[in-house]
């Protein structure tokens, strides 16, 4: 049965979550990984300093299926199934070790599963102390007060055949930006609820919903009633990429990247379950991830009490939501992956200015039976100046436009985009500012000494219309021209 069980699906970092969890609910404060490499030999420990465990209540948690997932738990619980330390460890080592210090009295117990193979008969043979040679991974002599050590040994899902040190150092960094994720709102603020440390190194949070950002937009909480209890969901839209610096657009892309961290964000007691999923909603047919929506992330909060209406997995990494909640889930996420769109659609800039004054802009799409167009917008100022002077060339201005609506790379333009994961740089983005005043000052002039506008007027007309409407300081800069100069 356990080797069965070693095949649940865990990553090291999913059942290191998994171990963690169990030091929280033991009220510990501080959690240390500490990873060790020695080939083969290899080995990774979860020290904390929780409340420990008497030698019964150690037996107990070395049992598999300890409890029962339909009794009533504490509020802060973070488990259910009493199987998590052992699946969680058996997915990646063959020999589990617990030490566990409570009331200066140190208790320490063993799986070992080659042992388990090995014996006659079938019983379940849980071993006392630590095997021959690892008594110094776990000696708590030096810890005062209470604490745990989870030890894993032999791990030969890990180690595999051709595993090097520098695949053990990129799967610490793995662990570190799981972690980091799992447990951002235990790490967060200046008095974290939880210190992580990692050889020695802390890890720092990672908010997925840049919440301390100016430009994310935040919904209103909305708090639904549900089987289970309350859950509560806000709803985010990030900021694009030209509203954020190099390195935090990095950080904010997450350990999966911007597209797969997109969707919904369940917590249970503050702690992630399942992080970037639309959770099998939709209209018609469940959303997929795509690039238009890669700015929405949605938070859910809901009681470990929902656990069974939530269908929580043992792995913590699954979850569907209760019938009664998924159309008002639909409506949230609808309203948000089209805020999201749009912001990604116009690279952060609004299309609407305070007041509900439209921005004028270039293009339009029309929308007709058969699907629709990209169309070039002939009342934009710069196009309506050219035709207003064309003259004699009008009508081959208005042919030259008409090609270039008809041969837009729409194609070329969306599979560029899907593959490079940003939008093709527009809107004077990274040019010099003497560029964009030069075609300004034609723009100004036109505006001013051909349709006769007052200085004033054309530059609150220039501050509405794309792309200057990104440029305010440069078009309040533009001096006065006299009508009649």
């Amino acid at each position: 049965m356990i080797e069965a069980l070693r095949g649940l699906g865990y990553s090291a970092a999913t059942a290191l979550a998994d171990i963690i969890d169990n030091s929280i609910a033991a009220g510990a404060q501080v959690v240390e990984l500490v990873f060790r490499w020695d080939g083969a030999a290899s080995t990774i420990s979860i020290h904390d300093d929780g409340a420990g465990m008497t030698r019964a209540e150690l037996f107990a948690a070395m049992r598999l299926g300890d409890k029962n997932p339909l009794l009533h738990r504490q509020a802060h619980d973070l488990g259910r199934f009493g199987l998590g330390l052992k699946t969680a460890s058996f997915s990646q080592a063959r020999r589990l070790t617990v030490a566990a210090r409570r009331d200066g009295e140190v208790s320490c117990l063993r799986w070992d599963l080659d042992e388990l193979e090995a014996a006659a008969g079938d019983g379940w043979y849980l071993l006392q102390g630590p095997a021959p040679g690892s008594e110094p991974l776990l000696d708590m002599s030096s810890r005062q007060g209470s604490g745990t050590v989870v030890l894993w040994e032999a791990m030969d899902r890990i180690v595999t055949s051709g595993f090097r040190e520098q695949d053990f150092l990129d799967l610490i960094d793995a662990v570190e930006g799981h972690l980091a994720m799992v447990f951002h709102r235990y790490l967060a603020g200046s008095r974290p609820k939880l210190k992580l440390l990692m050889n020695g190194k802390r890890v720092e949070p990672w908010d997925p919903f840049l919440s301390a950002h100016p430009a994310t937009w935040s919904s209103p909480v909305a708090r639904l009633q549900a089987p289970g209890g309350r859950v509560e969901v806000q709803c985010h839209v990030l900021p694009h990429k030209d509203k954020l610096d190099v390195d935090t657009h990095r950080l904010a892309g997450g350990p999966d990247g911007w597209t797969a961290q997109q969707g919904f964000y369940v917590y249970r007691n503050e702690r992630l379950l399942l992080a970037g999923s639309w959770l099998g909603l939709g209209r018609g047919r469940a959303w997929t991830k795509e690039e238009a929506h890669r700015l929405a992330r949605i938070r859910i909060d809901i009681t470990n009490a929902s656990d069974q209406e939530w269908k929580i997995d043992i792995r913590k990494s699954t979850a569907r939501p209760p019938v009664v909640l998924r159309d008002r889930l639909v409506r949230l996420a609808e309203d948000t992956r089209e805020r999201a769109r749009r912001v990604f659609a116009h690279r952060g800039q609004v299309t609407r200015r305070t007041g509900g004054e439209a921005v004028s802009q270039a293009w339009r799409a029309d929308h007709f039976k058969g699907g629709m167009r990209y169309r070039i917008d002939q009342e934009h100022p710069a196009v309506q100046g050219v035709l207003e002077q064309a003259g004699t060339l009008e009508p081959l201005v208005k042919a030259m436009l008409r090609v270039i609506e008809e041969t837009i790379p729409v194609q070329r333009i969306w599979l560029d985009t899907a593959e490079s994961r940003e939008t093709p740089r527009t809107g004077f983005s990274e040019v010099p500012n003497a560029e964009v005043v030069s075609v300004l000052d034609t723009m100004y002039r036109n505006l001013v000494l051909r349709r006769g506008l007052s200085s004033e007027l054309a530059r609150a007309r220039l501050r509405r219309t794309e792309p200057f409407d990104a440029f305010p300081q440069l078009v309040d800069a533009l001096p006065d021209i006299p009508a009649d100069k």
